[in-house]
This record gives C-alpha cells, structure tokens and sequence, in this order.
C-alpha cells in the first residue's frame, strides 16, 4: 500500500474539511426547519438568528397541521399524483424509448428529431391550457398527469440504456416467439434496473413538487396537491382556518410553527425515498452522459 505524501495529505484533509462544511451548509436549512416547528411560538417570534435545538418542546403546531382536513385531501391527491403518474410516465417513456432504441424502425431520426426540438421549444402555457380544456380534463387530477406524460430528456436517457443492451438477447428471444412487448417486459426492463429506478426518482420527485399545473388546471379545493395547499399556508399565509380556538394574540406565534411543520410534512416522505434507490442512481444517471 503507496503511503501518502505530505501534500497528498494535506489535499485530503482541506477536501475533508470542505465536504463537511459542504454537507453542514447543506444540511442545517431542514435541521433550523425541524427545531422550529418543534419550539414554543412565543419565544420563536421572538427568535433572531441560528437555532441549535428546539426550546420548549412542543407538538401542537404538528397537530393542528394533521387535523386540518386540506393537508389530508392534499396527501391523497398527491399520493394518487405520484403513484399513477410515476407509472404512467415510466411506461409511456419505456414504450417510446424501446421503439426508438432498435434498429429497423423506420423514421427513427426525424422521430428523434422532434422530440429533441421539444426541449427547446414548446407552445407555451396558453396552447397547454386549451389542449387540457378540450381534452375534458379541466379540474381534473388527470390534468397533471397526461400532458407531462413523457419527458424528452429522460425518454433520451432511457434509450440510451436500452441501446446498450445486446441485441442477441432480442432475437435469440423472438426465435423462441417472443413478440416486442414480451422482450421489453421480460428482458429489457429486468436489464435496466439502474435506470428505470432513476426515472421512478425524477418522475415522482417533479410529481410531489409540482403545484403550477394544480394552480392553473385545478379550481376544486378538494382536488387540490399536497404542495398548492403548503403554498396558501406560505405565501398567503391561510392559517387562521388552522386556529378557530385560539386568541388573537396567539394566532402569529403559533401561525409560524405551523409554516415550518407543514414544510417538514411535506418534504420527509419524498426524502425517504432516496435511501431505497440510493444504490441505482449513479449507474442509472451516468448511462445518458455515455456518447457512443
């Protein structure tokens, strides 16, 4: 084993350093977030600067969060979001990539080409309206799913894993019979593990995060996402439904701790996600940077 030089050393320990910090920097923004919600209104409000532990430990602001009734609907509506839209997108992209990946396809390029030109330009926000209102989508949760369908950037990195795959394995396959969605279901898929968990990732994180389309398509309140429901308690600060038995002179200081245990309900879920696909994304994310 190369013993390391005094530079060497040195390199690593301010590299170290640095990813610490990196990882600190990082990290405290959901750490100030999670003490905050856990401390008592009053002195919060009061609060200037850096908050290293929760003061006066309390769990009210959670509980008024998880007994108002838009916070449950919101957790349904995106749970259906994700779930059904994450399958939707990783199918409809495996469809097309598998077309586009072999080799007698006909119109393969020109095909290719319109996707790619779709990532640089599209129709705009008023086409995408009109299109979601004759379809008879308006106020409907498949509004937030069907347009967005498929991306073109993942449907590209999907190809490109699909192309990497030999293509002995098809035809020794469709020799025994197989037919195209049998190769792509049995052979294909089980070989792209890597990539199919990253697409399960970006799709499911873009569906959690997104509130824009709910805001432009949706005007039922009972169809509304969990992240539209989070942006009425920020930005227009909606939490008096949350403190019909509370003085006046306590609505602030708890309507705060209420902004921060929102933003922690809506975001522990998506994180805990990544520890299961942890160990795919790398391989799955590096397949679309390989340029044959």
């Amino acid at each position: 084993m190369n013993k390391l030089s005094i530079g060497e050393r040195i390199f690593e320990f301010f590299n170290i350093l640095f990813m610490i910090c990196l990882c600190l920097v990082t990290l405290y923004p959901f750490v100030y977030v999670l003490f905050a919600s856990l401390s008592d209104p009053s002195w919060l409000v009061q609060q200037r600067g850096l908050i290293w532990f929760p003061h006066g430990l309390t769990w009210d602001a959670y509980r008024l969060v998880f007994e108002n009734p838009m916070i449950t609907s919101g957790y349904l509506n995106t749970l259906f979001i994700v779930v059904v839209g994450t399958f939707v997108n990783v199918f409809m992209t495996a469809l097309g990539a598998y077309g586009l990946s072999r080799q007698n396809v006909m119109w393969k390029n020109p095909i290719m080409f319109f996707i790619v030109f779709t990532m640089f330009f599209s129709g705009g926000l008023i086409p995408s309206y009109l299109l979601v209102t004759g379809l008879g989508m308006l106020d409907s949760l498949w509004a937030l799913i069907v347009p967005g369908a498929v991306s073109a950037f993942n449907l590209i990195i999907m190809r490109t894993a699909f192309q990497g795959i030999p293509i002995s394995l098809e035809e020794s396959a469709k020799l025994d019979g197989a037919n195209d969605f049998t190769v792509l279901v049995r052979i294909i898929l089980p070989l792209s593990l890597p990539v199919i968990a990253v697409m399960i990732l970006f799709y499911g994180v873009g569906h959690w995060n997104s509130w824009f389309g709910a805001l432009i398509y949706l005007r039922d309140r009972e169809l509304y996402p969990l992240q539209l429901v989070l942006r009425e308690i920020l930005i227009t600060n909606s939490t008096d439904s949350m403190l019909t038995g509370a003085g006046a002179a306590d609505k602030m200081p708890i309507g705060e701790t209420i902004k921060y245990a929102t933003i922690i309900v809506a975001t522990v879920p998506i994180l805990l996600l990544y520890p299961f696909l942890q160990k795919y994304f790398v391989k799955g994310v590096m397949i679309g940077a390989i340029k044959e």
